[in-house]
């Protein structure tokens, strides 16, 4: 997970380099890189959780 983070953050910097090389950055441009990291750690943790889900119903199966 720390690799993705990483990954993600090395993006952001690039893409703001990128944009702060430009006069036509604005906040929609910042607001929709927001939003995508938004839904990624969404999908993610939604993910995660379904893990988290199935891992607690197994071991509440094996109990007696």
């Amino acid at each position: 997970m720390t690799s993705l983070m990483v990954s993600m953050m090395a993006f952001v910097a690039g893409v703001k380099d990128r944009l702060a090389s430009e006069k036509g950055a604005t906040m929609v441009e910042y607001g929709l890189m927001v939003a995508l990291i938004a839904v990624i750690v969404a999908v993610g943790a939604g993910i995660l959780g379904l893990g988290i889900d199935q891992l607690f119903q197994d071991v509440n199966g094996q109990l007696p």
